[in-house]
């Protein structure tokens, strides 16, 4: 008998590496895996991109509540959806669909567990609740329980699918919500095409549930989001419209004050042009600096004119009148009077006389000080007696008091809109001249304006005084106003009056 001994084949040669030669188009195998190279990029994109929650991370439902329980309100709800759903899961597995009760345990945690998150990463919890989901699915397709015709969604699945659906519409932008629904119905009905037993529209039914409320959900965070947006416009109109008035207050201070420069210019242009005339023994270098000091003055007039025409933006021509002082108080208590409120001015006799120097700024500002004062006396404490008192203080210092009592008639509700200028300008005049104001309310329910302002030279700014006050006239409106010196003065208003004083 002839013996067959098997020939040992040769060894395979080593694999030779693909050398391709230049120029040549790359090989079939090469650009698959460029193919696949990148695919697992894109996929891995995609992925990133979906695990990237737009809102900021950690920021629960209910996380600005002042309330701590409100806080702990979404965690709550996520514990005790956890906590009943977990059970309820492995039992209806274990009795209604005959699975075992290792495997049971499994697919209920992966089912339910992450709902944990729901409350601050519902898109995570989403991407394990959804593939476990359908993987509970699968593992029920060859189930033969009494309730197996429940499929491809348990009972718990749907409500704890729901709950995650409120919390992916609460913190998820519209195309992420468009891509979880329609993968949630196409899933259901791919699963429903290799189910062996009739259509019970449990599928329908959660993609129905899915899509109402993420649609519920989404409309209330846009309305949040949308007043967050008209708060945040609303504070910062506000700041604007402040700064705003701040800005015009000074812009008409300044050319109230353009007169009263204008005026020391004028004269020195004057006196400077006339001293060769008054001065007949003027040697002549001393003509040519008076010649000089004119063409610079005759200059710092026409700059001023030019900052005036930048100032009035309106266009208008401003006023042509000359500047008030000191010398209109009494005229301006006049006419206050003529409005309803008994007031009465104290003029010193050495002001009225002239025979205390009062620079015209300092002049102009108390005047308007008290023009100020007396006009919210007017609006806001209607026929409250008034008393004005302007004197110096023997420190070189010009004072200037405006008190009121209660008011004696009702004030309209309508009175309590205001352009908020009064407190500025009386704030700003004040940091002009260097002085201090101080305002504030009286215990009989009256109301007071004191302002020092310096008779002599002054930094402007330099002022220290700190006011409060807490509203202007008497009654139940409510005041609000801020003002600060320019290096540590402050005058504050936040208080009450008799009508809602915006000033």
């Amino acid at each position: 008998m002839r013996a067959f001994q098997k020939r040992p084949s040769p060894p395979p040669a080593p694999p030779q590496p693909a050398s391709p030669t230049p120029g040549s188009p790359p090989s079939a195998s090469r650009r698959a895996a460029v193919r696949v190279r990148g695919w697992s990029r894109a996929v891995v994109r995609a992925l990133d991109a979906a695990f990237t929650p737009p809102a900021q991370t950690g920021a629960a439902p209910f996380a600005g509540s002042p309330s701590r329980w409100v806080r702990l309100l979404p965690y709550g709800f996520g514990v005790a959806l956890v906590a009943s759903l977990l059970p309820v899961t492995v039992n209806l597995l274990i009795t209604d669909y005959d699975v075992p009760g290792a495997l049971a345990g499994a697919l209920a945690t992966a089912q339910t567990a992450p709902l944990l998150l729901a409350a601050t990463r519902p898109l995570h919890a989403w991407w394990v609740v959804f593939p476990a989901d359908i993987a509970g699915a699968l593992v029920l397709l060859a189930s033969d329980g009494p309730r197996a015709q429940l499929w491809p969604w348990t009972p718990p699945v749907v409500v704890g699918y729901c709950a995650l659906m409120l919390a992916l519409g609460l913190r998820e932008p519209r195309r992420t919500l468009i891509g979880v629904w329609l993968a949630t119905g196409a899933a259901g009905y791919l699963l429903e095409t290799v189910r062996p037993y009739g259509d019970t529209g449990v599928s329908t039914l959660l993609f129905v549930l899915s899509g109402v409320l993420l649609l519920l959900t989404s409309a209330v965070r846009a309305r949040s989001e949308a007043q967050r947006r008209l708060a945040e416009q609303e504070t910062i109109s506000e700041a604007e419209r402040a700064r705003r008035t701040l800005l015009e207050e000074r812009a008409r201070i300044a050319r109230e004050l353009h007169d009263v420069v204008a005026h020391h210019m004028s004269v020195i242009t004057v006196q400077a042009d006339s001293a060769p005339y008054r001065i007949p023994e003027l040697p002549e270098a001393a003509r040519e600096e008076f010649a000089s000091i004119a063409g610079s003055a005759r200059e710092s007039l026409a700059e001023m004119r030019r900052l005036l025409a930048v100032l009035r933006s309106d266009g208008g021509e401003g006023e042509r009148a000359p500047q008030p002082g000191l010398d209109r108080l009494q005229q301006l208590v006049e006419a206050t009077v003529r409005a309803g409120v008994p007031a009465e001015l104290a003029l010193a006799a050495e002001l009225a006389g002239g025979r205390t120097e009062v620079p015209q700024a300092v002049g102009l500002s108390a005047y308007r000080i008290v023009q100020e004062a007396l006009a919210n006396v007017v609006r806001h404490a209607p026929g409250a007696p008034t008393r004005v008192s302007v004197r110096e203080d023997g420190a070189g210092r010009l004072t200037v008091l405006v008190v009121n009592g209660p008011a004696t008639e009702p004030v309209s509700p309508l009175e309590g809109s205001g352009t908020g200028h009064g407190l500025v300008g009386m704030r700003e005049r004040v940091r002009l001249t260097g002085g201090t104001l101080d305002t504030g309310p009286l215990p009989d329910g009256g109301f007071r304006v004191a302002a020092l302002l310096p008779l002599g030279p002054a930094d402007a700014g330099t002022g220290t005084g700190t006011g409060t006050k807490a509203g202007t006239g008497t009654g139940t409106g409510t005041k609000a106003g801020t003002g600060t010196k320019a290096d540590a003065g402050t005058s504050t208003d936040a208080g009450t009056g008799t009508g809602t004083d915006p000033h």
